[in-house]
């Protein structure tokens, strides 16, 4: 009997960022795609104390890939093992651990431990996974220790906020306007182009072009995963210039009266490298936060008063 092929890879990157907060960020995976490039939409499927489990998704060597994962807390060791419960092919299975451990400079070390090995063991998907992790690492760890010490300097630059409608109508229909978002150069006017791909089901790409009211256009690009009919989650690939980052959130919820409430949630960062090129010389970060709020809040409330008229129209 031939003995099955695993992996053990281990990599390490210095923050500049007390270990504490390094834990809490982790331990958190609301903020993962805020931390990590690949990271698209984390949600818990069950929570405990100490362990829980969590669905991901996010990109792997160009592909949106998911899978569900465990995760055991360890907050006095500074430790969070994790083990993909169901993992996507090529991958038959894979484990790891996040090590936190305080320097004494007030920074800390990260240790990220990653053990797998290939459906069938096979040779082609084992270098599929290798150069998986070994590029996703690579892209986490940097963008990790960039925004754990930026979360550590100033928590002005992140913004959330969101926007909501009743509508006289059924959640299915409200989704359906979202959902549809081919149809958007017709039933929006703020957009002015739209490509939208969906080679697996609930699975989306949308590239479009928005018209802002000074009439200059903004091209963006997202992914997003579909909840029929409760919930469309999303992360900006390509984004407007005063921002690094742009999540978002599609809620539905349906009353049993019939009615339904549509809320949009957006996640945001401000780029401060290119708010005096966008809004003057004079501008800061609460202008910026400002500037973003009503722009993005424009967008979405339009989004919404439409949805609600294409919903009651179908009651």
């Amino acid at each position: 009997m031939t003995e099955s092929v695993s992996r053990e890879v281990e990599h390490t990157i210095t923050v500049s960022a007390p270990a504490a907060e390094a834990y809490r960020l982790l331990a958190e995976v609301e903020n993962w795609p805020r931390l990590f490039p690949p990271s698209v939409y984390v949600d818990y499927v069950e929570k405990n104390r100490d362990e829980e489990r969590i669905r991901i998704w996010a990109t792997a060597n160009g592909e949106v890939k998911n899978w569900t994962s465990r995760r055991r807390l360890e907050p006095d060791r500074l430790r969070i093992t994790f083990w993909q419960e169901v993992s996507a092919p090529p991958v038959a299975e894979m484990s790891g651990t996040w090590i936190i451990e305080p320097r004494g400079d007030g920074g800390c070390e990260v240790r990220l431990l990653h053990a797998y090995r290939a459906v069938d063991d096979d040779p082609e998907g084992l270098r599929w996974i290798d150069e998986a992790v070994d590029r996703n690492s690579r892209a986490e760890l940097p963008a990790l220790r960039e925004n754990l010490e930026l979360a550590a300097r100033s928590a002005e630059l992140t913004l959330s906020f969101e926007d909501g409608v009743r509508i006289n109508g059924s959640a299915k229909d409200a989704y359906d306007f979202i959902n549809e978002a081919r149809l958007w150069t017709e039933r929006l006017p703020h957009v002015s182009a739209v490509r939208l791909t969906e080679d697996t089901p609930g699975i989306q790409t949308l590239r479009m072009d928005t018209v802002a009211k000074d009439g200059s256009t903004h091209t963006t690009e997202s992914i997003r995963i579909c909840f029929p009919h409760r919930g469309i989650a999303y992360k900006q690939t390509t984004l407007p210039a005063l921002m690094t980052l742009h999540t978002g959130y599609w809620d539905f919820a349906e009353d049993d009266d019939g009615t339904t409430v549509v809320t949009s949630r957006h996640t945001v960062m401000v780029n401060t490298e290119k708010i005096a090129a966008v809004l003057g010389p004079d501008a800061g970060v609460p202008e910026a936060r400002a500037f973003l709020r009503e722009a993005l809040g424009a967008n979405s409330r339009a989004t919404l008063r439409h949805a609600k008229e294409f919903a009651e129209a179908r009651r």
